[in-house]
């Protein structure tokens, strides 16, 4: 009876592990293989499955969800004959898990060594300037080449991805100082640009400013001309209806006079021979202003007054005279006389002879009272 129990007792767990190697349940997005004694039979989808036990043999179950594979950096020569270091990542499915069973031993590695060959073709066109700006068209046709290739495989490329080119340290050095370069070139042009226009904008500051004060300065000049116009006007009229004679003109020469030698950078001073001629108008103008006509005391009286006014006269323009000829000296120098002979000055000479006239006219008028 012991015999049988065990006999049972092995029989249930036997029939145990059979029932259990009969069920097999499949995730999802996964897939197995299935093996009849030796040969593929069929795929096992995702759910409950039932195989035959110690007949059919189920196959490690394969990922169809769509999978990344970053391999790692590959040296690669470029046209130009530099060695470039190139990382990829490739996207890729499984959609056919019986092809990519019983086609490739390993898909993986064969997808990377494609890659690799892939890649090293057609970097091989192209030069390191044009490597390095042209990822989509390297990924374009990679993804193209893989696809063809892998398709039989029963795996789909969905895209390839350039990760990193890295060139050599001494190009890299080389690419840094001609980005540096550039940098400074543009930095140096938007500098002249800016100098440029700030330049311009200066230069048309001026011009407008200028001009400005150009139509100023002609609008003062001419409101100073009209003004100076009309003053001229005016004294040329009221000079004409006064009707002024010879002598009062003399007697404003004569004031005139000392302003002549008031410049500091006068060095030479010329007294014009009108000076006599003007003393003696302005003499003849206080001797002959009152008429003659008159009685004995008040004809004595307008001469004595005449006498006075032109003494007085003489002698404002005997002091003219002698403050212009000194200013005339200092800025000149002591004049050089030659011995035996007298120095004359017109001026002087002039001032005299106003003197003497006016001196002698008081006399004529007794004279004429006696007789």
């Amino acid at each position: 009876m012991d015999a049988a129990l065990i006999a049972g007792i092995v029989v249930a767990f036997l029939a145990v592990i059979t029932v259990l190697k009969a069920v097999r349940i499949v995730p999802q997005a996964r897939a197995a293989n299935v093996e009849r004694l030796g040969r593929y039979y069929r795929t096992l989808e995702p759910g409950l499955n039932f195989v035959i036990p110690y007949v059919d043999r189920v196959r490690p179950l394969i990922d169809l969800r769509e999978q990344v594979v970053s391999f790692r950096p590959q040296p690669v020569i470029t046209e130009d004959n530099l060695v470039v270091d190139i990382d990829t990542v490739l996207y890729f499915q499984v959609t056919d898990p019986r092809a990519a069973e019983y086609e490739i031993a390993n898909y993986i590695q064969a997808i990377e060594q494609l890659t690799v060959t892939t890649l090293r073709n057609v970097i091989g066109g192209m030069d390191l300037e044009k490597t390095l700006t042209s990822r989509d068209t390297i990924n374009s046709q990679l993804r193209g080449v893989l696809d063809e290739a892998t398709g039989k495989w029963g795996i789909r490329v969905n895209r390839v991805e350039i990760k990193a080119i890295d060139p050599p340290k001494t190009i890299k050095e080389a690419m840094e100082k001609q980005m540096r370069a550039e940098r400074d070139k543009r930095a140096a042009i938007l500098t002249a640009e800016g100098q440029r226009q700030a330049q311009i904008l200066t230069a048309e500051g001026e011009k407008q400013s200028r001009i400005l004060r150009a139509e100023g300065e002609r609008s003062a000049l001419i409101l100073q001309a009209d003004g100076q116009a009309k003053a001229i006007d005016q004294v040329f009229q009221a000079v004409h209806r006064n009707d002024p004679d010879p002598k009062l003109l003399a007697y404003q020469y004569l004031q005139v006079l000392p302003q002549l030698a008031q410049g500091q950078g006068n060095t030479f001073w010329v007294i014009p021979s009108e000076v006599t001629s003007a003393l003696q108008g302005v003499s003849k103008a206080f001797t002959e202003s009152l008429p003659r006509a008159q009685t004995n005391e008040e004809q004595s009286a307008a001469t004595a007054a005449s006498a006075a006014a032109a003494v007085e006269a003489a002698k404002q323009a005997e002091a003219a005279a002698a403050q212009a000829k000194a200013e005339a000296d200092q800025s000149v120098g002591p004049r050089q006389i030659g011995p035996g002979t007298a120095a004359s000055d017109p001026v002087v000479d002039g001032i005299a002879d106003a003197k003497q006239e006016s001196q002698k006219e008081p006399l004529k008028e007794p004279l004429r009272e006696t007789e």
